[in-house]
């Protein structure tokens, strides 16, 4: 198989589908790769690096696009790259749908074979290939808080941890899976004053474990997440619905609120956000005020450090990738039902019903299409 590796072009944007290790082992099995020239710049891969494992480099994103049978990229395709995808190509990149119409209709109209990293599961009920991104995003929503604090940038003027004689700041996680989890940790790392959210007992009693006292763990009501997030000098939301757009937790009316220079950081941007208020930002201008609230909406996070990023990608989808390459789509999918859940867009057919729910289109099952 030829797999094609293009720049990625979103704002501020630096992480790479594939770096050299990662081509070598495609080589090893086989197949061949095309990388566009300086694609892996930005986190301190040269073309040279790339040649030396194996790859090709094209100047352009068009060439990449034409050779390739499959695409393997970081982010979602933006518009000019959609309108470079052709039938039967495979696009394997995280995608988000669920708020991006837009995308979706694109997806459709190209009759690619669109798989999702974000809704691929595993055996234990996880997210392998979304994980790793949400550790990222998860540690640094916490640094991007804290600096979102300082006086500055129109926050409290709070330091996280407080000093001797002053009380630490309050931050309140939404959600206590893998982005509220490592939120929890950093926070309690920086000596701040830490509650967890969640409606799954199970998942609290885990918080519990891990942190003892230095994290309360409360079950997320209506009544309990407002008293937490208007007593919050930071606020992290959290939740995901795999495919889905992410339901909104905290309402325009909490906002107004909360303290006066208050913090909030939604890492559930990517799936639209969980709070009322939000609109995606880039890392060009990453926070907007609202009410006095200072709102951190980065849709791409793990893309300010793109080199710690890319490699923690590239472990969890390698494996994939050579999959993919190695029995193509069809095999690789009907085969592994967990891997069959990332099929959200089949030559012309939503095969995600979340996404397909969320727009009123008609969806198709990924077995059915798969064997359509």
């Amino acid at each position: 198989m030829i797999i094609g590796v293009p720049k990625e072009i979103k704002n501020h944007e630096y992480r790479v589908g594939m770096v050299p290790a990662s081509v070598r082992e495609l080589i090893n099995h086989g197949h061949s790769v095309f990388v566009e020239a300086n694609a892996g710049i930005g986190i301190g891969f040269t073309n040279e690096d790339y040649e030396a494992a194996g790859a090709e480099i094209l100047n352009t994103a068009e060439e990449v696009f034409a050779k390739a049978d499959m695409i393997v990229k970081v982010k979602e395709p933006q518009a000019v790259e959609r309108a470079m995808l052709r039938e039967d190509q495979i696009l394997f990149t995280y995608l988000h749908l669920a708020p991006d119409l837009p995308q979706t209709e694109d997806l459709i109209k190209s009759k690619s074979i669109c798989i999702a990293y974000e809704t691929v599961t595993d055996a234990r009920g996880g997210l392998p290939l979304l994980a790793p991104m949400s550790e990222v995003a998860g540690r640094m929503s916490i640094q991007a808080g804290a600096q979102a604090l300082e006086k500055s940038n129109a926050g409290r003027g709070m330091l996280l941890g407080g000093v001797p004689g002053v009380e630490p700041a309050k931050v309140v996680v939404i959600g206590a899976g893998m982005v509220g989890n490592n939120a929890a940790q950093m926070a309690v790392g920086m000596g701040a004053d830490v509650v967890v959210l969640d409606r799954n007992v199970d998942v609290l009693r885990r918080v519990d474990a891990q942190f003892g006292n230095r994290v309360k763990a409360v079950y997320s009501t209506a009544d309990a997440l407002e008293k937490h997030v208007l007593e919050a000098d930071l606020v992290i939301g959290g939740v995901l619905i795999p495919g889905a757009a992410a339901p909104k937790l905290v309402t325009a009316d909490h906002i107004k609120r909360m303290k006066p220079g208050a913090a909030i950081v939604d890492v559930a941007i990517d799936q639209g956000g969980c709070i009322e208020t939000s609109k995606a930002t880039t890392h060009a201008e990453p926070t907007y005020i609202v009410d006095d609230v200072v709102h951190y909406c980065v849709a791409n996070m793990p893309g300010a450090v793109p080199r710690t990023s890319t490699f923690a990608l590239n472990n969890a989808t390698l494996p994939y990738i050579i999959k993919l390459a190695n029995k193509g789509y069809k095999a690789a999918l009907l085969e592994d039902s967990h891997f069959l859940n990332g099929l959200n867009v089949f030559k012309g057919k939503v095969t995600c019903k979340e996404v397909a729910e969320g727009f009123n289109m008609e969806y198709v099952s990924p077995v059915d299409a798969l064997n359509s």
